[in-house]
Order: C-alpha cells, then sequence, then structure tokens
C-alpha cells in the first residue's frame, strides 16, 4: 500500500495514508515522496473529504473509518482494483508469484530491465537498493513495461480473490509455492486453485516461466494453462539450468547451452533460482540473457533482505524480512555457505506473520534453524497464543526465548564475540532491536 501511494501521488494525486504502525523503511520513504501519514483509523478522516478510499486487506470489518466510509456511502476502491484499472492499463505487465522470493525477484528482474534501457515502472513490496524506492510509475522515459509482485493473499474485506488476479500479467513468474497464509486459506490446494486463477488471466501470446522443481506449481499448470510455458530449476527436462561454483557465481544454461554468467555477491540457491526466474522474464521481453546475466553483478539486493545494519568489534547485524519456516532455512543456510563452518551465525527471530500467530508452522521453526551456532527467540504466549520456548526447545541449550524486548538485547551482547554473524528474522519493525543490538555490543 506504501507502494501504490507513492504510485498515486507521482500520476498526480494528493495522497493521505492511515495505519495503525508505521515503521521503516516505508515510513521513511513516504515522507521523502511527501505523502501525509496519519496515526491510526480514526473516523474524523472523513473530514479529508477525498475523492476515494483506496483500502488495503489489512483493514476488516469494524474499523472505525471503515464502518463510517461504508454508512456514509463513501467511494471506495481495493488496492489491486485501483492498480489494475489506472496504472496498469495498456502496460506490459511482467508480474512475480510465489510463496517466497517475490520481492527480490521483481527487483532483479526491474534493475535488468533498467540496466537494459527499458526504463521500466514497478510496484515491489520493499525498496531496491538500486532505485532506493519501492515504487514508480516509469523511469526517465516512457515505457509499456511494469513489473509487479503479485501476491496471493486476499485482495480486500470485500474481495477475496487474491491480489494477482487484478494484475492480467503478460509475462508471469511462478516462483514456488507452498503452504502459507492459514488465516485465509485452509490448505495447500486452496492456495493452488488461486495460482490457477492467475495463469487464466495470462493471454495466449504470454508467457508463464515457473519452477519446475515444484510440484504443487505442476499441478497448477496442469489445470489447464493457454500460454507459452518454460520451467527453470534442477529437475531434468527444465529449459533454464544452471552450472553453481562454490563461490555462489552460476553459468545459466538454457535450452542445454550456456548462454551467460552471474557473477555476484548474493548467497543461497534461492537467490541463484530467484535470478534464473528473472533471466527468463527479461528475456520474454527481449532482454539478451547475457545481457541479463551481466546486469546483476550490479544488482544491490532489497532493503531487510540480508541488509547489514552495521558493524562492532567485527561482530555484524544483518536484518532480514524471513518469517516463513523455509524463507529462515534459506537465510540462514545462504549465510552458513558464505562464512564457512568457522565463524558463528546468531538467529534472532520474531514470529509474527498471522500464519506464525495461529502456529501452524511452529513444529517446523526447530528444522529451519539447523545452520544457526544460537537461537534468541522474540514473543509471549499471549501474542503468539503458543509458547515460544516450547517451540524451540528441540534445538537444547542453544535456543532460548524471551518476552522483554532489553533482555533479549542483553542475551544477544553477552553470547556475542568478535566474528560472530548476527541476523535479525522478523516481518515487522521488531521494535528497532536492530539498532539495540549495536548500542549494546558498542557498550
Amino acid at each position: 500500500m506504501g507502494g501504490l501511494a507513492v504510485l498515486a501521488k507521482e500520476a498526480g494525486h494528493r495522497v493521505t495514508g492511515c495505519d495503525a504502525n508505521v515503521y521503516p523503511p516505508m515510513s521513511t520513504q513516504l515522507e521523502a515522496q511527501g505523502i501525509e501519514l496519519i496515526q491510526g483509523f480514526g473516523p474524523e478522516q472523513t473530514a479529508l473529504n477525498p475523492d476515494l478510499y483506496v483500502i488495503g486487506n489489512v483493514v476488516s470489518r469494524g474499523n472505525p473509518l471503515i464502518e463510517e466510509i461504508l454508512n456514509r456511502g463513501l467511494p471506495y476502491v481495493s488496492g489491486p482494483q485501483w492498480m489494475g484499472e489506472h496504472i496498469l492499463r495498456d502496460r506490459w505487465v511482467l508480474a512475480v508469484a510465489g510463496t517466497h522470493g517475490k520481492t527480490t525477484t521483481s527487483a532483479m528482474l526491474t534493475w535488468i530491465l533498467e540496466d537494459a534501457g527499458y526504463a521500466p515502472g514497478f510496484l515491489i513490496g520493499g525498496v531496491p537498493l538500486n532505485f532506493g524506492v519501492s515504487a514508480r510509475v516509469q523511469g526517465d522515459k516512457e515505457s509499456i513495461f511494469f513489473v509487479i509482485e503479485a501476491d496471493e493473499y486476499d485482495t480486500a474485506f470485500f474481495d477475496k480473490r487474491s491480489k494477482f488476479v487484478h494484475y492480467h500479467a503478460k509475462t508471469a513468474i511462478l516462483n514456488n509455492l507452498e503452504y502459507d497464509h492459514a488465516d485465509i486459506f485452509p490448505d495447500l490446494g486452496a492456495i493452488e486453485t488461486q495460482f490457477h486463477h492467475l495463469v487464466r488471466t495470462v493471454p495466449g501470446i504470454g508467457r508463464v516461466i515457473y519452477n519446475g522443481d515444484e510440484a504443487s506449481l505442476q499441478r497448477v499448470l496442469k489445470r489447464g494453462c493457454w500460454s507459452e510455458k518454460e520451467s527453470f530449476g534442477h529437475n531434468d527436462g527444465a529449459e533454464w539450468a544452471m552450472n553453481e561454483y562454490d563461490d555462489g557465481t552460476f553459468d545459466v544454461i538454457f535450452g542445454g547451452e550456456t548462454v551467460g554468467k552471474v557473477e555476484w555477491n548474493l548467497t543461497g540457491k534461492h537467490n541463484r533460482a530467484n535470478a534464473l526466474a528473472a533471466i527468463a522474464a527479461a528475456r520474454h521481453v527481449g532482454v539478451p540473457v547475457a545481457q541479463a546475466a551481466k546486469s546483476l553483478a550490479t544488482f544491490e539486493n532489497v532493503k531487510r533482505r540480508m541488509e547489514v545494519r552495521g558493524t562492532v568489534n567485527n561482530i555484524t547485524v544483518f536484518d532480514d524480512f524471513a518469517h516463513h519456516p523455509t524463507a529462515i532455512a534459506t537465510t540462514v543456510g545462504g549465510l552458513r555457505q558464505k562464512i564457512g563452518k568457522t565463524a558463528r551465525i546468531l538467529a534472532v527471530l520474531e514470529p509474527r506473520s498471522n500464519t506464525m500467530k495461529l502456529g501452524a508452522m511452529k513444529d517446523a521453526l526447530p528444522g529451519s534453524l539447523g545452520d544457526a551456532d544460537l537461537v534468541f527467540g522474540f514473543g509471549s504466549e499471549k501474542s503468539l497464543g503458543w509458547s515460544l520456548g516450547d517451540a524451540l526447545a528441540p534445538l537444547g541449550e542453544i535456543a532460548s526465548a524471551y518476552e522483554d524486548i532489553d533482555a533479549l538485547v542483553a542475551a544477544i551482547a553477552k553470547a556475542a564475540r568478535p566474528g560472530d554473524q548476527v541476523i535479525v528474522m522478523s516481518n515487522g519493525g521488531f521494535g528497532g532491536v536492530h539498532a539495540k543490538i549495536l548500542e549494546a555490543l558498542a557498550r
């Protein structure tokens, strides 16, 4: 919604926004764009008398501002619908869908197109460091291309379709698909149905680029696909594959032939798979594979994706958005691959997503943290509905859980020693814990 606000402002509208808790980097980006932020959802905000209320899916019935809008019959629309009708109409939309990696893959694809001179517009659920903003209508020239992070979460309280059905993609990346969003989807099959709704919207001249290693995506496509298809992955038969090297670089293989090489500093198999998908999507709009691979050498990743927040006494603190067990495992595992077995990894975790709060993934947490040397969890049984300490108990003495953030910071500072790598993982602001850890380490 923050990125959408930026697009609306760029399109010439006066834009205000409200939320219960706006935190960096989105809050600082919005303020820099001159977008007025209002704390809370007070009904008095209707005094602004806007032409239209654009509503995100965080808001539900019972919200005081929503109730006032409905009672007075004021005009409203969902964010994805407004996006589809006002920004994406007549554009070549490249949509990136999947349980994991949407933000990073969208950022990679956008940078490839930018570096090739395509000047794309984009809407990404994070802030790509190559651009410094999460959204723009287009670059320094008029462009038909638009890259969008295509989320499977529902659209709004009045529209329970997935967001991505509003975007009408011509190029669609299906990065992966596993169970998530336990608050709205009863099982994996329900999510597969939504992904098939996305596939149904891709035109015959469009292209679906999918992860051939995912059985769930195979099932989605077997339900019907009316567009061109290209697969990527490690399975035999995938059109797009790679030869991987120990330093994280890899050769790009298409149709059995090596067609490019990516030389960069990113870690982890997940990022290499993301890159392969982005290269394949860029080829659909005419970017040569060798050019796309070369562009990724200058890709700077996204804020809150293994972002270094600081180093004190040779102890580095990273910030990462990981909150699903699979994402946690790939994040920690990617760092382990980069640093080897000699340095220690201290994993600091706040499980606060709706899926985690429902307890659907708690049993998978210990396994996802297997590459960490020490684990520090934060969350109360009152806020989660289950005991984080009990969930982490299979890890034994290396894991501990805290309900007080100061106690958490003190424990991390006491345990840390020169050479350690501290990964802080949360999909929220985490009470500014990154700065607090760095301050404690400095003391």
